[in-house]
């Protein structure tokens, strides 16, 4: 090294605090949020609330109006009724305050991670080249740094050379670190992550500000969500059905004093009690918990560990009708276990399985142990003394591991790896052998031959093991009318016997980019939605075509930009959770939907026949609820229209449990509980608000 280095005097400052928990704001500070909202620029993105916004203001000026003995109604009338408009306003404020509470929260916990440390900017890309300190904010696209065990990844970038073992912890909250290196799907690093073991050469791909941390931080703060466009859709129809109402009870002024000009005993509505009943009939309860849904939405999919770039990434997963999933660790388990041994002509059965065991003795991968196992398993063979052996561990260059003991020198590995290791030894790989490793091959599975010194043994097939309980999984899917399809390389046999165990409902084998792009395509364009999963830069067009794409973060840069959707937890299964999140976000939308349209039109029942029976006496007898008197009446539902707001913000927050239902069934439950919910807590909540109000009025 140069004395470049030496001039490295500030310490490389540590980051391996996990994120915090994920927490809620307190109630004092939902309540400021809740005032700070009561801006005009604020209430006027939801039309809904603003027109209760504007009938707080209205009544406000008619209670002091009122004081001046000059009101159109009685002046605690008119209060109570401005009063409560106005927390109807600030429980809507409040609920959104507190969705957004949960994504500023997990921002804060990102920044709390974030710390200004020093890179090692080499000045060639080689590992041996000298460096010099450079601030992580100073950092630019292209620079290649150094980072040693120890180091954090000052940025975000691709390994150019080198491995290392790298602690995500402080991003994804994983505690078992990952292996970064160059080359293939497992080279990106990002900013703010540790290396704890070997050393790596990074090139920066983005510069300070554009991480992927600061673009995390950026669209975890709900307040800055976008609206889905089903939310615009929603949105358009309860503004058509505000607009409706205020038009109808405009209309009912006029009517009202044309009733009494024709009979002198009538009284003409008050402004006050038309407020009170616009503000009743239009839909403002899911106007008021609609952005609160959204926000809470992507709450949860952060939760889950998975980034969504947008709020529309979220809807669309929970329309999603197609999943394309990669078979290896997704469907299978990503490692395979031994499934049968096979022996080489003329080889005793019993001494081809001793060896195969004994050369995995000292092997700690999955199918190493699974060799062992199945040897005990099916031939009895257990407590092997081994003293005096020499194990030899596998190894990336030779591809084979064994064991030395004495002269015997047994290996299991690779075919073409022991093939030349037994002709090195004058041995020879028999014709019988070449042949099962080629059947093992074309079937999908993986061969490893056992050699003794320069006879080969025999073959041990290893094949890939569909995940417990992955089919009931894929049945839930069918129940809800999604298709499931795995993407393999494998041949087609192997794909179609490996979909039939795992239950999914098609498979695309031998599967190329453009395969994956073409099938893509094919279901878009049969009017389906589909969702996919990849890490890799070849995923990335597929990725980029989806409507749903969930790109793993251990995968390439390309893979991550092609996405909508970043799993932090690299788990490829997320895609599951990911459209459970999305459907859970509809669902409880709609069953808000559902209770806020019935809630109205029960409120309806309530409150205009004592809004009118001064002006029509005969409306008296539409008073089924036995409410104490016109004035407790309107009350009672107005304070009632506030409350139900903060009952069903938990609701909103935490959304409907999910179930693995098809749309129509759940329809049908939504409109039975919700809807016949919504028709009967009005006059129950109306009926004992009016009792606990009329002593007093």
């Amino acid at each position: 090294m140069s004395s470049l280095n030496d001039r490295s005097s500030a310490p490389l400052e540590d980051l391996d605090n996990p994120l915090p928990a994920r927490t809620s704001m307190s109630w004092p500070t939902v309540t400021v949020e809740a005032f700070r909202k009561l801006s005009p620029r604020v209430q006027w993105k939801n039309p809904v609330m603003f027109v209760v916004y504007l009938g707080s203001i209205v009544t406000s000026l008619l209670w002091v109006q009122a004081l001046t003995g000059e009101g159109e109604a009685p002046t605690g009338f008119i209060f109570a009724i401005a009063i409560w408009l106005w927390f109807t306003v600030l429980f809507a404020n409040a609920a959104e305050a507190m969705a957004e509470g949960r994504g500023k929260a997990q921002a804060a916990a990102l920044r709390a991670a974030r710390k200004r440390v020093f890179a090692k900017q080499l000045s060639e890309p080689r590992h041996d080249a000298s460096w010099k300190p450079v601030p992580s904010d100073e950092i630019r696209t292209g620079m290649v740094v150094l980072v040693e065990a120890g180091d954090i990844v000052p940025a975000d970038g691709e390994v150019i050379d080198g491995a290392a073992s790298v602690d995500e912890s402080a991003i994804t909250g994983e505690s078992a670190p990952v292996i970064r290196e160059s080359g293939g799907d497992f080279s990106a690093v990002t900013g703010g992550t540790k290396v704890l073991s070997d050393w790596i050469v990074v090139r920066i791909t983005a510069n300070p500000g554009e991480a992927f941390l600061d673009r995390m931080i950026a669209m975890v703060e709900g307040a800055k969500r976008g609206k889905t466009p089903n939310e615009v859709a929603l949105t358009i129809l309860l503004v058509a059905l505000t607009l409706i109402f205020l038009l109808v009870c405009v209309t009912l002024m006029p009517f009202s004093m044309f009733s009494a000009a024709l009979n002198g005993e009538s009284q003409i509505v008050s402004v006050t009690v038309l407020i009170a009943l616009l503000v009743c009939l239009i839909p403002t309860t899911i106007g008021a918990l609609l952005s609160a849904v959204g926000i809470a939405g992507m709450s949860r999919m952060m939760q889950a560990n998975v980034l969504a770039t947008s709020g529309r990434a979220i809807e669309a997963a929970g329309d999603v009708d197609v999943l394309l999933l990669d078979k290896t660790g997704t469907i299978t388990l990503g490692t395979r276990e031994a499934a049968a041994f096979l022996p080489a002509a003329g080889v005793d059965e019993r001494a081809r399985v001793d060896a195969a065991q004994l050369a995995s003795l000292a092997d700690e991968t999955p199918e190493g142990r699974s060799i062992v196992v199945l040897a005990k398993q099916r031939y009895g063979l257990r407590g092997r003394d081994l003293a005096g052996s020499h194990p030899v561990p596998f190894s990336a260059h030779t591809r084979m591991s064994g064991v030395d003991i004495g002269t015997r020198q047994i290996r299991k590995g690779a075919s073409d790896a022991i093939r030349q290791f037994v002709e090195g030894q004058s041995g020879r790989f028999p014709e019988d052998v070449t042949r099962m490793v080629t059947a093992i091959a074309s079937r999908g599975g993986t061969p490893l031959v056992v050699a003794e010194n320069e006879r080969i043994l025999g073959v041990i097939e290893l094949k890939d093991i569909v995940k417990g309980g992955i089919k009931d999984r894929f049945a839930d899917l069918r129940r809800m009318g999604i298709k499931t399809v795995m993407i393999t390389g494998d041949n087609r046999l192997t794909a179609a016997a490996l979909a039939a165990g795992a239950g999914v409902d098609d498979v695309l084998a031998e599967a190329t980019p453009e395969d994956k792009l073409t099938l893509i395509r094919r279901y878009q364009a049969d009017g389906r939605l589909v969702a996919m999963t990849g890490d890799g830069t070849n995923d990335a067009p597929a990725l980029a075509q989806a409507d749903v794409a969930v790109a793993m973060n251990s995968g390439t840069q390309a893979a991550k930009e092609a996405g909508n959707m970043v799993d932090l937890d690299s788990n490829p299964t997320k895609l599951l959770q990911v459209v459970e999140v999305g459907k859970q976000m509809i669902m409880t939308r709609g069953a808000l939907t559902t209770f806020s349209v019935a809630n109205d039109l029960a409120k309806y029942f309530a409150i205009i026949p004592a809004a009118f029976v001064a002006t029509y006496p005969p409306l008296a007898a539409l008073n089924i609820m036995g409410l104490h008197s016109p004035t407790s009446a309107v009350l009672s539902a107005v304070i009632f229209n506030a409350l139900i707001i903060v009952a069903l913000v938990p609701l909103a927050l935490k959304g409907v449990r999910y179930r693995a239902e098809p749309a129509q069934k759940l329809l049908s439950r939504n409109l039975l509980i919700y809807g016949v919910g919504g028709v009967i807590a009005p006059f129950a909540g109306i009926k004992l608000i009016d009792l606990v109000l009329s002593p007093f009025l």
